[in-house]
């Protein structure tokens, strides 16, 4: 009965979790492939990746940008792959001591023609987007110690059988 309960008890918990959502900026109707697919001018896309440069203007900032995948919840994804690049200008200054190299953000807005940008050797076309919001992700941490697990099986009080520690379980009190 007891596991019942649990299970019950347990199922609104995992439901909430499941509702991921892209924070409320991000969030409306968009096209979300890869900059390299090809767009019409004009189309409202979200696109997101990594900041390669920031280009500021007397007007404008611009961002090029290596496109990746967005999640559910429209944050790029990590990964040694690439959609393309693109270029998000958008109205105002943008400090590039913030949006700093390798710096994940998602941008909203509409397509507006492509920009030939020199990549080495290579005259790489860009698709400019002007955006409405330019998104800055926080930074990931490099290592989270929430999901750090310690060796060894124990004997689970609760739920019977072998299970593995999680850091925060040798240390209730928070001192280490």
């Amino acid at each position: 009965m007891n596991r019942i309960l649990m299970f019950a008890l347990s199922m609104p918990m995992l439901a909430l979790v499941g509702c991921a959502t892209a924070p409320r900026p991000l969030q409306g109707e968009y096209l979300t492939g890869a900059p390299a697919e090809g767009y019409a001018d004009g189309e409202r896309v979200r696109w997101g990746g990594e900041i390669i440069s920031v280009e500021t203007r007397p007007d404008t900032t611009c961002f090029q940008v290596l496109s990746r995948a967005l999640s559910e919840t429209a944050r790029p994804r990590r990964g040694d792959t690439s959609a393309g690049r693109f270029l998000a200008c958008r109205d105002g200054f943008y400090d590039p001591a913030v949006f700093t190299k390798g710096r994940e953000i998602t941008v909203n807005g509409r397509i507006a023609g492509r920009e030939t940008r020199r990549i080495g050797e290579y005259d790489y076309p860009l698709p400019r987007l002007d955006a409405d919001v330019v998104y800055l992700w926080p930074e990931r941490p490099l290592y989270d110690d929430r999901y750090a697990y310690r060796r060894g099986p124990f004997l689970h009080p609760w739920y019977g059988g072998w299970h593995y520690r999680p850091s925060w379980f040798f240390y209730p009190w928070g001192w280490r």
